[in-house]
C-alpha cells in the first residue's frame, strides 16, 4: 500500500514535469511548443509549430497513460508511459544535433534549455514510480492457492491425486502407520498371546491343506 502511494506521487510529478517541459526554452530560447511532431521524423525546421501538434502532443498523452495506469495500478502502463517520454526527447535530441552539428549547453542561456532537462527528468520518475509501485495484487489475497487442473501439491502432502476410469478424484493413499516393533520370533510360530499367533491361528483353520486333529485313543481298560 505504501509503496503505491510512493509511487503515484513520482508518477504525478514525472507526468506534470513533462507536461510542462513544452512551455519552457529547449535550445536557444526556442520552447517546445514551436517544434511539430512531424519534424522529429523529417528533420526539424524553422516553421512554427500549433500547440496541439508540437511536442505537447506526445507528453499530453503519456500523462493520460499514467493516470490509467494509477487508476489501474498497472506498472506496466506508468513504465510504458515514461519510455514515450524518454524516447520523443532523445528522438528531438538527436534531430536538433544534425541541424545544429552537435547540441551545447553555455552559461548565458543559448543551448540546450531547462525544457529538455524538465522532460529527461519526468521520464526518469515515472520509469522510477513503475519500478517503486507493488502494483495490483490478486483476488485471492496474500497466502491464497488457485487449484489448476493438472497441478500437484508438495509431495510431503501426498498430492492432489489424479483422475481414475471412474472420473473422480482421489488421493494418494498415505503409507501405513508403523506401530510397535515386536522382538524377533520364529516365523513358524509367532509369541503366543500376540495379535500375530492369533492371526496365524485363524489362517490355518482356513487353509484346506490344513490335516486335521488327530483322534484322541480311548484310555486302556484294565479290566481283565
Amino acid at each position: 500500500m505504501i509503496r503505491n502511494i510512493i509511487g503515484s506521487v513520482l508518477a504525478v510529478i514525472g507526468a506534470a514535469g513533462a507536461v510542462a517541459s513544452p512551455f519552457q526554452s529547449w535550445y536557444d530560447g526556442r520552447h517546445g511548443r514551436d517544434y511539430r511532431v512531424e519534424d522529429l521524423f523529417n528533420g526539424i525546421t524553422g516553421t512554427s509549430s500549433d500547440l496541439w501538434v508540437s511536442l505537447l502532443l506526445p507528453f499530453a498523452f503519456a500523462a493520460l497513460v499514467t493516470l490509467l495506469g494509477l487508476v489501474l495500478r498497472s506498472r506496466l502502463l506508468v513504465a510504458l508511459s515514461g519510455l514515450i517520454v524518454l524516447g520523443f526527447t532523445i528522438l528531438w535530441m538527436v534531430r536538433q544535433g544534425q541541424r545544429a552539428d552537435g547540441l551545447t549547453l553555455n552559461s548565458d542561456g543559448t543551448g540546450i534549455g531547462l525544457g529538455v532537462a524538465a522532460a529527461l527528468g519526468g521520464g526518469a520518475l515515472l520509469l522510477i514510480a513503475a519500478a517503486v509501485m507493488s502494483g495490483r495484487r490478486s483476488r485471492g489475497g496474500r497466502g491464497s492457492h488457485r487449484y489448476v487442473a493438472g497441478d500437484r501439491a508438495p509431495e510431503r502432502y501426498g498430492g492432489y491425486g489424479e483422475y481414475g476410469d471412474t472420473g473422480q478424484v482421489g488421493y494418494d493413499e498415505p503409507e501405513p502407520y508403523r506401530t510397535h516393533q515386536y522382538p524377533p520370533y520364529d516365523a513358524g510360530h509367532p509369541p503366543a498371546g500376540s495379535t500375530e499367533q492369533h492371526a496365524w491361528d485363524d489362517t490355518r483353520e482356513q487353509q484346506p491343506w490344513t490335516p486335521p486333529p488327530e483322534p484322541q485313543q480311548p484310555p486302556p481298560d484294565d479290566r481283565r
